[in-house]
């Protein structure tokens, strides 16, 4: 039985970060960073059933083309991921009443949908990047254990040496997308390696009155390659929720619009609609 300490609940039973009951979630689920896309990505349901909101989680819970489908935003970066992925989980497959795990876990699907910085000239901004491989900067995965088995070491080694990754920063890790998704949600869709990143301005070379380790390490990201493959963009998520998902048996797939483009310095100022567009397409690639 997991502990009350391990496992906190509110007064009327639902998990302590996302105030979620069991009943409130959907096998399919899409994770936003932006709250406000919650009720954009809802707006294009045929109908809601659920809608709650607790600090920077807000779920909408509805049907899509008779397909049932959670929209739940996370905030940013891989700490919160940690919450959303281990709640949404325990909801689905632990009884939260005693603390039992059930017997036969449930599999869920994660789709992010989120924006990315592209780190490759030839990647416009408003095209959409679907992530084959997520690369970890943030340590995340590193606090379970038993995660070796979902790792690509060769990929992960290959970078650290190119990148001569110092020894006070977390190890890179890389975990690939469900190959299934990949194909089904993404089809026609640039793909590529993604990192996600720990923070948004030194931990992506961003400089302001801060200079970061390394001023450098965006050019050789950018010339970065492994058996062919390239690194297409950074974003703050995707480490995490594949390494979780894959320990936890459930899917996962991130697609990003490119609203900055690092290399030109391109950045698109309106990218609303770009995400419209994407949500669209991937509710219908999803429901079909």
């Amino acid at each position: 039985m997991i502990k009350q300490t391990e496992l906190i609940t509110n007064p009327d039973g639902s998990v302590f970060h996302l105030h979620l009951l069991p009943g409130d979630i959907a096998d399919n689920i899409i994770i936003v960073g932006d709250p406000g896309r919650v009720e954009m990505i809802g707006q294009l349901f045929d109908s809601v059933r659920v809608r709650k909101s607790n600090r920077e989680f807000s779920t909408v819970t509805g049907s899509y083309r008779d397909k049932e489908i959670t929209v739940i935003s996370s905030g940013i970066g891989t700490d919160n991921i940690d919450i959303v992925i281990n709640e949404i989980d325990a909801l689905a497959n632990i009884d939260l009443s005693t603390g039992i795990a059930v017997e036969d876990p449930r599999s869920l699907t994660f789709i992010r949908l989120g924006t990315a910085g592209g780190l490759q000239s030839d990647l416009a901004v408003g095209s959409f990047i679907a992530t084959a491989k997520a690369v970890g900067f943030d340590g995340v995965l590193h606090f379970y254990e038993g995660y070796e088995w979902c790792l690509d070491h060769m990929l992960a080694d290959a970078l650290a040496t190119h990148l001569e990754w110092p020894d006070t920063l977390a190890y890179p890790y890389v975990v690939d997308a469900d190959a299934t998704l990949l194909e089904e949600i993404a089809e026609g869709m640039n793909r590529g390696i993604t990192i996600s990143s720990p923070g948004f301005y030194g931990p992506q070379g961003r400089r302001l009155r801060l200079e970061p380790f390394d001023n450098e390490l965006n050019d050789n990201i950018t010339s970065f390659r492994f058996r062919g493959d390239r690194i297409t963009n950074y974003e703050m998520e995707s480490s995490a929720i594949y390494g979780l998902a894959k320990l936890l048996n459930h899917r996962a797939l991130t697609i990003c619009v490119v609203i900055g483009n690092r290399v030109t310095g391109e950045f698109l100022n309106d990218y609303k609609p770009a995400i419209r567009s994407l949500a669209q397409q991937v509710l219908d690639n999803l429901s079909s």
